[in-house]
């Protein structure tokens, strides 16, 4: 059975998105070579990605263009050629490689894991990440926790959830990357 990981950036007061859902403040770090070379280097990792309506409409209308490719070629080969899943009812995918998961997310998820592949990561997409982990589907959370106190927020978890270390990263930038198995 293939992994399903949460790569989620958050702030140290554990919000994925300010009170507004803005997420602009999450980009901390991307002058740090080192950090940006991680990110690269994680973006082509070889895996699928799911995302949500949101995160997913606001990736295709970034990571196709010339300034992504530009600005992060790495990170914009990497996600261009990957195999993307969309959870969505009311949207159809338009991006390469996108390939749509209706109805109960869950269930479509659970299949996905059990068939032949590389790992599946859900890129920010907060509400699907905690969907996917109340309903136990997660393997791994991987949080890039960004030096920046919001006050309030939205959170990724409202139930206890009980995780266990398995790697961290400290980056001059100030930005920590800690993952977790659940």
């Amino acid at each position: 059975m293939r992994k399903l990981r949460v790569f989620e950036s958050v702030s140290v007061d554990g919000c994925f998105a300010d009170a507004a859902s803005d997420i602009g403040w999450a980009h901390a770090g991307r002058d740090d070579p080192e950090f940006a070379d991680w990110v690269g280097g994680n973006a082509g990792s070889g895996g699928e990605l799911l995302f949500g309506r949101k995160t997913y409409q606001m990736m295709e209308s970034y990571w196709p263009t010339p300034d992504a490719a530009r600005q992060m070629p790495d990170v914009a080969r990497g996600i261009n050629a990957a195999r993307k899943y969309l959870a969505s009812n009311t949207i159809e995918p338009t991006w390469n490689n996108t390939h749509l998961l209706k109805g109960d997310l869950a269930k479509a998820v659970l299949e996905l894991k059990s068939q032949e592949g590389p790992g599946i990561t859900v890129l920010g997409s907060g509400e699907v990440a905690r969907q996917l982990g109340e309903a136990g589907l997660v393997d791994e959370y991987q949080f890039v926790i960004i030096p920046l106190a919001l006050g309030s927020g939205r959170t990724l978890f409202r139930t206890v959830h009980r995780l266990r270390l398995v790697d961290h990263r400290v980056f001059r930038c100030g930005n920590v990357v800690l993952t977790y198995a659940s």
